[in-house]
């Protein structure tokens, strides 16, 4: 046996010398004798033999066990449900909402802006740049208490507002005209006057049409075959002209009635009454002192006042003689 430094104690072989003792106890020969160990060992070892390997002493096992597991899992299936749950309502909404590629429903987008095909109820304003029907049929708006229709400035603060009540229609503006078709002006108001722009003006109403203050117009005209009635029950009527006025009635009469007095007034001009008959019947007789004989013929005579009465006809003007009624 031979004994190295190191500490080891190995048998020599059968066959070795001296000289291999020696060469066993150098760093070279002792790592040869090492492998040469392993190579005896595993020599040694049979066929159906195995070795026992020294159990590992900590094993560390890699993922999810236990309750982690089936808690992961469990989330995992309420995910899946919660998904196919929003794809069925996203699926039924897209189907109720009629969702198509060009729009919702019977609204439409087109190049020109939406398109709504029926009727559609807005529940909040609407703001749009402008609103027209289709060609073939008309634009109806309608609500349980009242259309209003606003116009805004750059500031959001409204310059104009229509108002259809179910009592009254509003107009709020500095003025509201109406034109035709090219563009006339028919009617106009604003806060001076109305005008009225078309050719023929016609009062259908029963009582006519009341002013309270003055009229101006070029022409009073009533329909064929009706009458023609200006009236004032509590005021005077006064008509003025700076060129005149004429009064014509075609196939009528012309009557001029006053509680008080009527006074036909020319500043510069005469008064001409031309007409086949001129009729007074309730003109005053004048009187002469004496008792008069009762004839056929007379004569008209004014007082300095400006009162029309008759005296009997003479050979000569008897208005002086009969002048008492001027009295």
């Amino acid at each position: 046996m031979t004994v190295c430094a190191s500490g080891r104690v190995r048998q020599p072989p059968r066959h070795e010398g001296t000289h291999g003792d020696s060469a066993a106890c150098s760093p070279r020969g002792a790592e040869r004798q090492q492998q040469q160990m392993v190579r005896e060992q595993y020599t040694t070892t049979t066929q159906g033999t195995s070795l026992e390997r020294p159990e590992n002493q900590y094993v560390y096992n890699i993922g999810i066990y236990g309750w982690r597991k089936r808690c992961l899992y469990l989330f995992v299936l309420l995910l899946l449900i919660i998904l196919v749950v929003n794809f069925a309502l996203t699926i039924w909404i897209l189907k109720v909402m009629w969702f198509s590629p060009t729009g919702m429903g019977h609204l439409r987008v087109t190049k020109e802006g939406l398109r709504l095909e029926g009727e559609s109820e807005f529940l909040f304003p609407l703001y749009a740049k402008e609103i027209h029907s289709r060609v073939d049929s008309s634009l109806l708006l309608q609500s349980t208490h009242n259309v209003t229709v606003n116009a805004r400035n750059s500031d959001g603060e409204v310059t104009g507002r229509l108002n259809v009540g179910p009592k009254m229609v509003e107009v709020h503006g500095q003025q509201f005209q109406i034109n035709s078709v090219d563009g006339k002006p028919l009617f106009t108001v604003d806060e001076n006057e109305v005008l009225v722009g078309t050719d023929k003006l016609r009062i259908t109403g029963p009582e006519g049409a009341l002013f309270e203050h003055s009229v101006e117009t070029p022409l009073v005209r009533a329909e064929a075959f009706k009458p023609l009635r200006l009236e004032s029950p509590t005021r005077s009527l006064s008509m003025d002209a700076p060129k005149g006025i004429n009064i014509k009635a075609q196939a009528g009469n012309i009557e001029a009635l006053s509680q008080m007095d009527i006074k036909l007034h020319s500043s510069d001009g005469v008064l001409l009454l031309d007409a086949e008959t001129v009729r007074l019947p309730k003109l005053p007789e004048g009187t002469r002192g004496g008792s008069d004989r009762s004839q056929e013929l007379y004569e008209i005579c004014v007082c300095p006042d400006g009162k029309l009465y008759f005296s009997a006809a003479g050979r000569y003007s008897t208005c002086q003689e009969y002048s008492h009624v001027c009295q």
